[in-house]
């Protein structure tokens, strides 16, 4: 995936090879800073709202001052895909750290925030969303504020690298059998006809996708329960799918070693997924298909 020539800085744009930043820096050292991924579609943004009050309310409860306004946010954003000609299928990875400062766990005074944006293509995952994908089950070790988008991933890049030697797509983390979300995706159980997922707690991150299933599902009068499942409960499920900005909907069909609705995925995935579509004015999965039989 190629990343393109302009990248928004705090203080204006650069080309992507004259981005450096001091190698005293808290996002290096300490993880200390914040990120969003926002979706792009056929050179539009999608969910861009949800995304930007995120990293707002993740900054003020790490306490990061972010050096644009909102409103300068959403102009600067709109600029980046601008100067970099953006018409395709993309995503924008956005950071902000409590910058650059000599080595100390307190924070330091008197410094500026580092911020950097950059676009890159991501062309959408037709086959894994229309035939599904294989996880597996993992313990969940990271801190309990996983509703701030911080940089401090590591738990999360061991699960999802663990999946990823076991030929997985994805690690559905649990704390002692209960459910709490994967390592890069919300995930959800669909029983009889009822959608089920953790509560939107500080132990989960609150996915800007994860807002819209909610939608999706009242939309369509399906119970969309915010009430957390176990491990034991998987083996029982009619449905699995997962969420996330760049894996949008995405039918699970096997767990470890168990088959979920016979490896097929299920009706009321396919109905959040069509209304994911519709919302964010793409193709459906399921007509581009039918077209390559």
């Amino acid at each position: 995936m190629s990343v393109y020539d302009y990248i928004l800085t705090h203080t204006n744009f650069v080309k992507k090879d004259d981005l450096k930043y001091p190698f005293e820096e808290r996002g290096l050292q300490f993880g200390d800073g914040i990120y969003e991924v926002i979706r792009v579609y056929k050179g539009k943004y999608y969910l861009i709202e949800e995304h930007v009050e995120r990293l707002y309310r993740s900054a003020e409860a790490v306490k990061i001052e972010i050096p644009f306004t909102k409103k300068e946010m959403y102009s600067h954003l709109d600029e980046l895909l601008r100067k970099n000609s953006i018409a395709a299928d993309a995503k924008v990875y956005l950071q902000i750290t409590r910058g650059s400062a000599p080595r100390d766990h307190a924070f330091p005074l008197n410094t500026t925030a580092n911020l950097y944006a950059y676009v890159q293509d991501l062309p959408r995952k037709m086959e894994i969303m229309r035939e599904g994908v294989s996880v597996i089950t993992q313990p969940d070790v990271r801190w309990d504020w996983c509703y701030i988008k911080s940089l401090n991933l590591l738990p999360n890049v061991i699960a999802k690298q663990t999946a990823s030697e076991a030929g997985c797509f994805e690690a559905i983390l649990h704390k002692d059998g209960e459910i709490t979300e994967c390592s890069s995706s919300n995930v959800y159980l669909v029983r009889e006809g009822k959608v089920y997922t953790h509560p939107a707690k500080k132990n989960i991150l609150h996915g800007c996708v994860r807002m819209k299933v909610e939608q999706f599902c009242k939309e369509e009068g399906i119970p969309f329960i915010e009430e957390a499942f176990r491990v034991e409960d998987i083996q029982y499920a009619d449905e699995l799918f997962l969420s996330s900005s760049t894996a949008e909907v995405t039918p699970i069909t096997k767990v470890d070693e168990h088959f979920v609705n016979e490896g097929k995925p299920g009706p009321i995935t396919r109905t959040i997924q069509e209304k994911y579509e519709q919302d964010a004015h793409i193709d459906k999965v399921s007509s581009i298909f039918a077209q390559e039989v």
